[in-house]
């Protein structure tokens, strides 16, 4: 037992009452730091002894897990440009413009493995132009779709929706390149690209528009229709890339927070209004990055792309035309590939393709910049 001493409140006089004594059982007393029972984890902690080591040591492989990335892009750039030395010797930069003329067909000559010609324009030209197909229709559609899963969707619609929207990034290229093949190409031969044909071939726009070169038989949509080529890659490459877009665009889209959804309606703004300066002007960065995302899945497809490209290493203006992509010609000819040339140029391809993907994805940065100006998002 021990005495608490209180002031008597009864007291006239607080400073010259009696205090009043009050007991408290032992059991009942706080107890000081020293006595309170010790946690397993405190023990642990007091038991270890110092730290410095075990720290450094953490640090130490945190470091080389980072410096592991820096080492396999390095690996990867030494080994791409070692084996396609012979190639960079034979040809120097002419390798990725540079061109032979044929001389019965006086037609230009970029890939002739027989005869030992091996220039990579037309299959940098492919890769560009399915990867830009790609993008004209599958980010509309994907922002579209963001936009209704985040804001407009019911709730009992959203999670399937979602579900298999995320479910079509799962499925293999090999899968989509045999769809493309079965559906995809007679779709398109047989009734959307007579449509573009007839709409690009139309007198008054050939007329008016012929100085761009885009319209008419040499046009856009000129040649002939097979349902192969460079717009069937693009298309099937939409289809491919529209999942990842749609579901990074729709996390972004998600974590904007809903004050600024609030705010903007209570200024009395409708609900597109709304949209447009709350929740795009906020996650635009984010949609741009998820944008970069698909298109380095667009750049490096291979197998989809090849099934249906047409695997012809000539440069066409005409969508309709037949082309080559430079993940496709690696897919097709390395294992048939007999001289070390051909090998060495195939590896320079692949080379190309890597410092493709290096500048696509500076230039999305100096995009990022060039939209933000290195502001933070915000509604005006």
């Amino acid at each position: 037992m021990s005495n608490l001493h209180v002031p008597n409140p009864a007291a006239g006089n607080p400073e010259g009452s009696a205090p009043i004594r009050i007991a408290v059982p032992a059991a009942e007393q706080p107890l000081s730091q020293a006595e309170q029972p010790i946690s397993a984890v405190r023990r642990y902690l007091l038991s270890r002894g110092s730290s410095s080591v075990s720290d450094r040591i953490f640090a130490g492989i945190m470091l080389l897990c980072a410096l592991v990335i820096f080492a396999l892009v390095a690996l990867i750039a030494t080994e791409l440009i070692t084996q396609s030395r012979p190639s960079w010797h034979a040809f120097g930069l002419s390798f990725f413009y540079h061109y032979n003329v044929d001389p019965i067909t006086h037609l230009p000559l970029f890939w002739d493995p027989v005869n030992g010609v091996f220039y990579a324009l037309p299959f940098v030209y492919g890769t560009l132009i399915t990867s830009l197909v790609a993008l004209c229709i599958a980010v509309p559609l994907a922002i579209g779709l963001a936009i209704f899963l985040t804001e407009m969707c019911p709730r009992w619609l959203r999670s399937p929706l979602s579900f298999f929207t995320e479910l079509l990034a799962a499925i293999p290229s090999v899968v989509y390149g045999l769809w493309a093949i079965f559906v995809l190409v007679p779709l398109l031969r047989d009734n959307i690209n007579p449509i573009f044909i007839r709409i690009f071939q139309l007198p008054v726009l050939e007329k008016l528009l012929g100085w761009t070169h885009l319209f008419g038989d040499n046009g856009l949509f000129g040649g002939v229709n097979l349902g192969l080529g460079l717009l069937g890659a693009g298309a099937i490459l939409a289809i491919m890339i529209l999942p990842i877009i749609a579901a990074l665009t729709r996390e972004v889209m998600s974590a904007v927070p809903n004050s600024q959804r609030e705010a903007a309606l209570a200024l009395g703004a409708t609900r597109w209004e709304m949209i447009r300066m709350a929740v795009l002007r906020n996650a635009r960065i984010g949609i741009v990055g998820s944008i970069i995302l698909g298109l380095g899945r667009a750049l490096g497809e291979t197998m989809a792309v090849a099934m249906v490209i047409g695997n012809s290493p000539e440069i066409h203006l005409s969508l309709l035309s037949m082309g080559h992509s430079m993940a496709s010609v690696i897919a097709n000819e390395f294992s048939e590939a007999t001289s070390d040339m051909h090998r060495s140029a195939l590896i320079e391809v692949g080379l190309a393709l890597f410092l493709v993907t290096i500048i696509v994805n500076a230039c999305a940065r100096l995009l990022v910049w060039a939209v933000t100006r290195g502001a933070p998002a915000r509604v005006q």
